[in-house]
């Protein structure tokens, strides 16, 4: 029997996960916990808001597979975390968030009049996968198992624990506590050897198969086994927006999204469907007609680990529950069976033409790429890509900057993009970028982002200046709400927008802004800034970016009405109507 603070109770149950981080800023009123992370081998990582925490978190989950932990006090600072877990909840990353709260007698209820009190449990649980209040000390380890219990089941998301400030910081008595195996599953969940031979005859008899990979690969590290099948099959693999970085993109197999119209193309062609851990959501047109085959015409085989995304969003001829990595190797051991039988003449050729029209798709896309002054998003995005290594971690943040970094990036190696793909979060990519190089010290980091969005966050240099960190951030200038600017032009002077391609900001409502020299405030947090206005300049200053060994940020002045009409516009819009078909 030991007596220890109600926080190291927690910090030793974190232990026994095999957490390393925690994200979280200081407060009193959870001293009794954070005090007692390093004893247990675990670091603190101080960002300057906690929003960022609970970004920094997600981002540290999903580049490693691992559970990505934060913290917030309690009051106001639950308050501020409250866009990260929206944002971390929705975009599936396995997050915990461990805040504070009164103490017991005067919160859940309130009695009248608490200081730093509101419903926290109340807000987040709609927001979250589960969130819980700890009601006494002995029951701290029992809400601490369910959050971890629920945290690795199905798909990942924001699990909540809420403990009041006086368990946290008084001694109790306690006895060894469990171990993980003793209260969660820590073996993924295995597919019927049945389900996967009958899933690996529908494959090899295909005519024309597709893999459709969702995010649930990225979380379930799960490239070489995708990537394995994807050969063994010569069928091409797309991905949702989520899933990007599932599998390597500069090669004949891949059907990347930014080429929307093959997209919509090699999913008519298909017979039989691969569809493993994406939901087929909006983005993906719900899996409907035009932009997908006829159901009745088209065999779905549908993968997850969370049994209430199978069939949600579109019917399929098998369900299977299993782990995206365990299905998929087990079915390319099956589908190694049938190599000798497996028809691969029609699909090759397919193959063939589908790169052919990509390739085409792809000139017409690099004309926008011609030296011009100001530069504009699409170079930058290339000379990153030619700058960076492969497995360097590519963040893209903003509007019409995203745009442009998803349709000038090619993924070369997998699991390296970061995004906020389902939520389109202005500011999340800076606490992304600092997240990912706590998780990859080893690699580089860097992050392409708006003006606008840049201004969410931009403390956040200090964050990585503070702890050794060395994300080099380059921020789009446009000086306006471009994305927003454009719907406006449009729907207020459609024809003049047209003729004159951008009106004044006497004729917009509040869409332009004046000027942050971003260098300039990143020297001021400590960091290396630089200014880039011409194409040439730009990898010069990587160059010096990169050998001043700390964060760096790029201040690059980007074209206005250039960066307002990003590529395949029309198609995004598209993604947000239903689709006409079933």
């Amino acid at each position: 029997m030991d007596k220890v603070l109600g926080g190291e109770i927690v910090a030793r149950m974190l232990k026994n996960e095999g957490v390393e981080k925690v994200f979280g800023i200081i407060d009193g009123t959870y001293f009794g916990f954070y005090s007692t992370l390093e004893k247990n081998g675990i670091e603190l990582v101080s960002p300057r808001h906690e929003a960022c925490a609970a970004h920094m978190a997600g981002a540290y989950a999903r580049t490693t597979g691992k559970l990505g932990v934060c913290m917030a006090s309690n009051g106001p600072g639950v308050a501020n975390v409250l866009p990260g877990v929206a944002v971390e909840n929705g975009e599936g990353n396995r997050v915990l968030l461990i805040t504070s709260c009164r103490r017991v007698g005067i919160a859940y209820p309130d009695r009248g009049g608490t200081f730093q009190y509101f419903n926290q449990v109340g807000v987040i649980k709609p927001m979250a996968k589960w969130s819980g209040a700890v009601p006494s000390f002995d029951r701290i380890p029992e809400f601490m198992k369910r959050a971890f219990r629920t945290s690795w089941q199905g798909r990942p998301g924001v699990v909540h624990v809420d403990i009041p400030e006086n368990l946290l910081n008084s001694k109790t008595v306690i006895g060894p506590l469990p171990q993980p195996s003793s209260y969660r599953r820590v073996e993924p969940i295995e597919p019927s050897p049945a389900q996967v031979a009958a899933a690996a005859e529908l494959l090899a008899s295909a005519k024309q198969p597709l893999i459709h990979a969702g995010s649930g690969i990225v979380h379930a590290r799960a490239f070489e086994e995708l990537q394995r099948v994807a050969n063994l099959l010569q069928a091409p693999v797309c991905t949702s927006w989520g899933g990007r970085g599932a599998v390597c993109e500069n090669q004949d197999l891949a059907i990347p999204m930014w080429d929307v119209a093959l997209n919509n193309q090699v999913r008519n062609d298909a017979d039989v469907v691969l569809a493993i851990g994406t939901r087929l959501g909006e983005t993906d047109w719900w899996g409907k007609a035009p932009n997908w085959r006829l159901p009745a015409e088209q065999t779905l085989i549908q993968v997850d680990n969370d049994e209430d995304n199978l069939g949600m969003n579109k019917l399929a001829t098998m369900l299977v529950l299993a782990d995206a990595q365990r299905f998929l190797a087990e079915l390319a051991e099956a589908l190694e069976a049938k190599k000798g039988s497996i028809e691969l003449a029609s699909r090759t050729a397919a193959i063939g033409r589908y790169r052919d029209a990509r390739q085409k798709h792809r000139e017409k896309l690099d004309k926008q790429l011609a030296p011009s002054e100001p530069l504009n998003a699409g170079q930058i995005a290339q000379t990153c890509q030619d700058f960076f290594e492969k497995d360097a971690i590519f963040v893209m943040d903003g509007g019409n900057t995203a745009v442009w970094a998803n349709f000038f990036h090619e993924a070369r190696h997998p699991g390296t993009l970061l995004a906020t793909a389902k939520f389109g979060m202005l500011g999340a990519g800076v606490a992304q970028a600092t997240g990912a190089a706590v998780a990859h010290p080893d690699r580089q980091v860097y992050c392409m982002i708006g003006d606008g969005a840049m201004g969410f966050n931009q403390q956040e240099v200090e964050t990585a200046i503070r702890n050794g960190l060395k994300p080099i951030f380059l921020v789009c200038c446009d000086k306006q709400w471009g994305m927003v600017k454009m719907n406006q032009q449009f729907a207020l002077r459609p024809v003049k927008t047209l003729l004159k391609k951008s009106l004044g900001p006497d004729e917009t409502i509040n869409a332009d802004f004046h000027e942050i020299a971003f260098d300039k405030l990143a020297e001021s947090m400590g960091a290396h800034g630089e200014r880039v206005s011409e194409l040439g300049a730009l990898r010069p200053a990587l160059e010096r970016s990169l050998a001043s060994g700390k964060c760096a940020v790029i201040h690059i002045d980007v074209e206005p009405v250039k960066h307002m009409w990003a590529p395949s516009l029309i198609e995004f819009k598209k993604m947000h109507a239903e689709p006409k078909g079933k």
